[in-house]
């Protein structure tokens, strides 16, 4: 039996441990709550204002001062990450006095040379690399050999480099007057005046941080594609939506273009809209060719990087995704919820590109891109045979005397069918923006090689098609 004069002692000891107990407790909630103050006043505070940025702090290392968080992604766009149908991989390169890097991407010429005859008598013919990240965009041009070995006009800058405060100076403060002026110099003296790759000045207002296209060719190419569509004197910066805006900063630059006239005026041919056959029948309409090829005499096209083109016929586009939702994401750091600089692949991302909205793991999600890709990539592969071989077929035509109007008709749908194949080829999703415009592309891209070849070899009785 316990004695009662104990009793007093062990309630003392009770109270002293709830006490104890309640001081850690209110020490843990105090500490929360100033936690979630401090964190409420870092949403109230996005930034600090270090430095003053004005329409002409170019530099991102300046802007990084007031955002370090998205500077630090920025910095990042140097990597150089495969994944399984995309991206490079770094290769080490002897260093010249031409071409003074040290790492640089794969050739896709040697790893597919049914490009070279694709392109055979053009530039591209000569080097063609995979695409590097943002970081690269300038350096790579500079040094490429399309531009060592051919004479290429100043308009080449315009989705190379950071632009806008170069043409604002050149015009006088017009940016237009700048962008005329460049598109005429030769790229070699263009190239002295820029000095960056893309940069934050190019997608943002220095003071109030929204986002806003600077580069002319996209002004004029949405202003052209909106009057198609029965709206006139679109202005994009006024009138387009804060979503619309997180897709049209990145189709400034990855989009199908031409030089126009002598004045190689850079032009997005979307008069017509944004289809590969509303921008071939563009072409037709107003007479351009890029090339005569040098194995057919085809007056031939070549396709760009179309990813706002193929994007907007995908899903994605259609429910309201913007480019940056996916190459973009948002993310937490603390408080804070910022855009991810370091733009690249949702595949190398899937966590917050992909599992925000689809609630499927990781292998599920990767699986199905690489299934669409897969496909992609192999009917791909049997539209490029066919257009090597009706190259070929009207090479022999040639040299057996052909019937003019045979070749010429060829010729047509080596031109078109081409144009086709590479709108998917120089699109850097491997279909997945767009998988099922992507196969009817490839389909239509394949059926006018074979009436090409219909056309130089008439079944007996019948006339040619």
């Amino acid at each position: 039996m316990t004695d009662t004069a104990d009793r007093p002692r062990v309630g003392r000891k009770a109270v002293l441990v709830i006490a104890a107990v309640a001081a850690v407790a209110a020490a843990a909630v105090t500490a929360l709550l100033v936690n979630i103050m401090e964190r409420k006043q870092e949403a109230k505070n996005p930034f600090f204002r270090v430095v003053e940025l004005d329409d002409e702090t170019i530099d991102p290392a300046v802007w990084g001062k007031n955002f370090p968080l998205q500077y630090d992604s920025y910095l990042r766009t140097v990597d150089q990450q495969r994944t399984r149908y995309g991206g490079s991989e770094a290769l080490p390169q002897q260093p010249s006095e031409a071409d003074p890097r040290s790492i640089v991407a794969q050739s896709r010429l040697q790893e597919d040379p049914r490009l070279k005859t694709m392109w055979a008598g053009y530039a591209f013919a000569t080097d063609f690399r995979k695409k590097r990240g943002h970081a690269y965009m300038l350096e790579d041009q500079t040094y490429t050999e399309r531009v060592e070995k051919f004479k290429q006009p100043g308009t080449c800058i315009h989705c190379h480099a950071s632009v806008y405060v170069p043409y604002k100076k050149a015009g006088g403060g017009d940016l237009i007057k700048g962008f005329e002026h460049y598109n005429q110099m030769p790229y070699t003296e263009a190239r002295k005046d820029f000095t960056h790759p893309i940069a934050c000045i190019d997608c943002h207002d220095p003071r109030t941080m929204a986002l806003r296209v600077t580069r002319p060719g996209f002004f004029e190419g949405i202003k052209a594609l909106k009057a198609g569509q029965g709206v006139a004197d679109y202005d994009v910066n006024a009138q387009a939506t804060r979503q619309e805006m997180r897709s049209f900063v990145c189709g400034q630059c990855h989009v199908e273009y031409y030089f126009k006239g002598d004045q190689k005026r850079l032009t997005y041919p979307w008069a017509n809209g944004l289809k590969v056959d509303q921008i071939a029948d563009y072409y037709d309409e107003v007479g351009f060719k890029d090339w005569t090829h040098a194995r057919t005499g085809a007056p031939t096209l070549k396709a760009q990087h179309p990813e706002f083109e193929m994007w907007s016929q995908g899903i994605h586009s259609r429910s309201g995704v913007a480019c940056a939702d996916c190459h973009m994401p948002y993310t937490r750091v603390g408080a804070l919820k910022i855009s991810d600089h370091h733009v690249r692949s949702p595949l190398l991302n899937v966590n917050n590109a992909c599992q925000t909205c689809h609630k499927w793991p990781e292998s599920e999600l990767l699986a199905r891109a690489e299934t669409i890709q897969g496909r992609t990539v192999a009917l791909r592969n049997r539209a490029m045979d066919a257009l090597v071989e009706l190259i070929g077929d009207i090479e022999s035509a040639q040299t057996a005397g052909a019937d003019p109007k045979a070749l010429e008709a060829a010729r047509g749908f080596q031109r078109r069918g081409q144009f086709y194949v590479d709108f998917v080829e120089s699109e850097n999703s491997n279909g997945f923006h767009a998988p099922q415009e992507a196969t009817r592309i490839l389909g239509d891209a394949i059926d006018n090689f074979r009436k090409g070849q219909v056309a130089l070899r008439p079944l007996p009785g019948t006339a040619s098609r």
